[in-house]
Formats: C-alpha cells, structure tokens, sequence
C-alpha cells in the first residue's frame, strides 16, 4: 500500500485528505494528476472543499481510496491515564441528523497554556 496527501490552505491552517493506493505512483506523476483535475474541476465541485472534489476523482477514476472518518471501523482513545483509554463513537450519519444544513466547521487551536496572547 502507498499513501498519498492532498493538501489545501496555508501553512497554519489546513485541511487535508489522505489517500492510499496499491500501485505505487511516483510523486511527479500524482502531482501531474492532480493538478489536471483540479484544472477540469474549477469552481464546478459539489463538495465542501476543493480536495474533497479531487479525493473523489481520484478514487471514482484513478485507483485511489480516500481515508474518511466514514470508512473507520473502531476508533480507541489512548492516553498514559488508565482513566482516559476507552473504545470512542465512530459517529455515523444518524449522529449528524441534527445538524444537517448546519453552516459551520470545527477548528482546533493549539493555545498556550500560559494564559498569554500570542503575538
């Protein structure tokens, strides 16, 4: 198996998309590839984000799977404390019902813990 990442935003703040493939591609040429779909594709996704159109491509077309939080099977909390390891909700669409239509996301922020301001 190879795994691949599409990447998209700045170096601060990004999403991405991992994928994985049982042939191996050199990076050039996933690099080509995915620069001639983002190139058909434009503005004229349905998806969220311009990653999530070419995943999609990649896999409808090319061989690719997309690793999404809907393909997980088990997911488990690990920490040191013996209190805080336990098997996690792998959320499925009924777990979404009330926030359908929502015009939101979420976003993680590492803060300091200091209590001051970055500059």
């Amino acid at each position: 198996m190879f795994f691949y990442e599409l990447r998209e935003g700045t170096d601060e703040v990004f999403a991405d998309v991992l994928l994985v493939r049982e042939e191996e591609m050199a990076a050039e040429a996933f690099f080509e590839l995915v620069q001639s779909i983002r190139e058909s594709l434009q503005d004229s996704y349905e998806q969220d984000t311009l990653i999530e159109a070419i995943a999609d491509e990649l896999e409808q077309d090319h061989g690719f799977i997309a690793i999404s939080d809907e393909r997980l099977s088990a997911s488990v909390n690990v920490s040191k404390n013996e209190d805080d390891n336990y098997l996690a909700s792998v959320d499925t669409e009924e777990d979404y019902e009330d926030l359908e239509g929502a015009d939101y996301r979420g976003l993680f922020v590492d803060m300091p813990t200091d209590r001051t301001r970055p500059n």
